[in-house]
Parts: C-alpha cells; sequence; structure tokens
C-alpha cells in the first residue's frame, strides 16, 4: 500500500481553518481517494460486496473536501494505523479460512454447522465462500428454480464463472429462470439459502488428504520392491487406469535421475546414514538404478564421491533385503525434504521433456 504522508506543506493559513465532521464511511472514502490519487493498489475486492457497495455509493455522493478536512482525516487514519500492533481477520468465515489448515476437519465441519444453524447469519455470504466445485453440483443437482436463486444471488463475477462450467443446455436453463426469480418472496430466498448453507455444511469431512493413488503410491514407495510389484500387477488386473495412476505417484530409487535436481542431492545424502548410502549406491549394478546411482556420485563433491566409491567396492555384493531397505531410507529422506518444501521433485512430463 502506498505510504500516506501528513500534508505538512500545506499553507498555514488552510491548515488552522476548522476541519469538517466527518463520517465514518466519508473518512474511508477520502482515504480511498486519496491513495487512489497517488497510484497506490488496494485489494477492494477483499472486502465483503456489502461494504464494496457502500464505498461506491458514498464516493459518489462526494463531491469535494477541504484541506483542512483532508488533512485532519489522513492525521486520524495515519495515528490509527501507528496504534495498531496486531489485526485479526473479522469474522468467523475470515477466521475459519485462517486456520482451517491447522484444525482438524471434524472441528471445520462442526463450526461450519454450527453457522449454518445460526438464524441471525446470512447465509448467502456464507454459500458465496464455499469453491466452485461444490457450488456446481449444487446447480447440477438442485431444481432449475432452486439454481436460479443461487445464480442471482451471487457476485455477477462468481455467477459467470458458475455458468461457463455447466453444459450448455443446463446453463441455458438456468439462465432463462434468472430471467424469472423477480417475483420470489425474500424470506423464500431466504429460506432457500438457509436449505443450501446446511446442506453444503452437512458434506462429512475426509477423513484423508490428497487423492487416493497418492496415498497408495506414498505406501508403495517404502514397500519391499516385490511387494510393490505385486500389488501393482493386482491392481492392473482389477483397474488398469487406477493402477496407472499408481504408477505416477509412486517415485522409487531409479527416477532419482529423472526427477531430482543435482543441487538438491547433498540436502538427501545428508539426512540419510552413510553406510545406508552406501550400501543403496553399491546394489544399483544396472539400468536405471545404475543411472540413479551414478547421478548421486556426480552431484556431490569429487571428494566426498571418491570416498563413497572406495566404501562401495569394500562394501561387495549386497542381499537384496539389505539393498530395499537402504534405498527405502534414501527416498523416505527425499520425501521428508519434500513435504519440509525444501525439495521439489520434477513432474513425470517435465523429467520426459
Amino acid at each position: 500500500m502506498t505510504a500516506i504522508a501528513k500534508p505538512e506543506t500545506m499553507r498555514p493559513d488552510v491548515a488552522r481553518a476548522a476541519p469538517r465532521a466527518m463520517t465514518g464511511r466519508e473518512k474511508a472514502a477520502i482515504i480511498v481517494r486519496l491513495l487512489l490519487t497517488e497510484g497506490g493498489g488496494l485489494p477492494l475486492k477483499a472486502l465483503p460486496d456489502d461494504l464494496q457497495t457502500a464505498l461506491t455509493e458514498q464516493m459518489g455522493a462526494m463531491r469535494s473536501v477541504d484541506r483542512a478536512t483532508l488533512r485532519a482525516v489522513v492525521e486520524e487514519f495515519v495515528s490509527r494505523l501507528d496504534s495498531v500492533g496486531l489485526s485479526f481477520p473479522g469474522g468467523l468465515e475470515r477466521a475459519l479460512d485462517l486456520l482451517e489448515s491447522h484444525i482438524s476437519p471434524t472441528a471445520a465441519t462442526r463450526i461450519r454447522s454450527q453457522r449454518a444453524s445460526n438464524a441471525n447469519a446470512d447465509p448467502w455470504e456464507r454459500i458465496a465462500a464455499f469453491g466452485t466445485d461444490r457450488l456446481l453440483a449444487v446447480l447440477n443437482e438442485e431444481s432449475t428454480e432452486i439454481g436460479a436463486v443461487l445464480l442471482s444471488k451471487l457476485a455477477v463475477a462468481q455467477a459467470a464463472e458458475l455458468l461457463g462450467k455447466l453444459p450448455g443446455d443446463r446453463a441455458r436453463r438456468l439462465a432463462y429462470g434468472v430471467g424469472k426469480t423477480g417475483h420470489v418472496q425474500p424470506e423464500t430466498v431466504r429460506q432457500i439459502g438457509l436449505s443450501l448453507v446446511g446442506q453444503l455444511s452437512a458434506a462429512p469431512a475426509r477423513a484423508f488428504g490428497g487423492v487416493p493413488e497418492e496415498r497408495v503410491g506414498a505406501i508403495l514407495n517404502i514397500a519391499p520392491a516385490l511387494t510393490r510389484d505385486e500389488v501393482l500387477a493386482g491392481l492392473s488386473e482389477d483397474d488398469a487406469e487406477f493402477a496407472d495412476r499408481v504408477r505416477r505417484a509412486i517415485f522409487t530409487f531409479a527416477d532419482i535421475a529423472r526427477r531430482i535436481e543435482g543441487r538438491d542431492v547433498p540436502k538427501i545424502t545428508r539426512k540419510v546414514d552413510q553406510a545406508q548410502l552406501v550400501t543403496a549406491l553399491a546394489a544399483a549394478t544396472g539400468g536405471d538404478d545404475a543411472a540413479s546411482a551414478e547421478f548421486v556420485l556426480a552431484s556431490l563433491s569429487q571428494r566426498m564421491a571418491a570416498t563413497l566409491r572406495e566404501e562401495m567396492a569394500a562394501r561387495g555384493a549386497v542381499k537384496v533385503k539389505d539393498a530395499d531397505a537402504a534405498q527405502t531410507a534414501i527416498i523416505a529422506a527425499i520425501r521428508e525434504l519434500q513435504e519440509a518444501g525444501e525439495l521439489a521433485l520434477k513432474t513425470e512430463e517435465e523429467a520426459e521433456a
């Protein structure tokens, strides 16, 4: 936000003039107008629609403000900014948006249900906050009349986005229905809103995060190679499409050369016991495993790589069980770094490019 400077350079005779008394809305309009004049970027879209409307109407009703009043409003605004130590989101819905990733799905669902049952709350404000996918499901499943009321109560941009994602015939029927909503009584509209917000809030919380193939892939990542191959073979027989998605979600030792950046290799090796690292590299004697082993060595310092090669030669033959355990430890370290945001895997498309 553009800094607001106190108008210290105003003429003394004007600065001494008594400022006009202004309402809170008038003061807000003055500050917004001043910031826009100075070229400041204002996130006004983040405000509730009713506040955006009130601000626009207030600015439309005002004409000019004398310098003494401008000075008083700016000084009051700056003083309030200076006195603020911490701000909160304002409202239960915004608080829930802030905390949702930090509280359990069960708690979030309970809060939404309690809010939905509050007779004094505006249901349409709550409905507008639901994601596009949830609202699309309502528009596809509910009657044309209900869907038309829903679209009429949403902001124009949001309604247009939803309409554009509906099948053509359904979109046409709803658009026609919107034109028939003028006679609907306000209390009926409110009851429809309460019913919809209750329906949307009652959606069961997801017990698991992520999509199923990612969860299966994460399990198979650290399973022994023989078990992984057997499970994938069984999945291919039962559901070939799902099995293919699982294969894409799996990350194995052989994928290191394709999907890891060389600069990230030292981070990985620091998280793995050196004995396990030596075992995993020594076990990679052919194919993609060998390519990944060479990639790891090439991404380390020459001194470190030489030390590892000496230990690999001394290690000799590696049992399958020991090789699986060592390579699993490396994969676990990679996943840990990825979840911590310290490492990003290349996508399959990037790896194949």
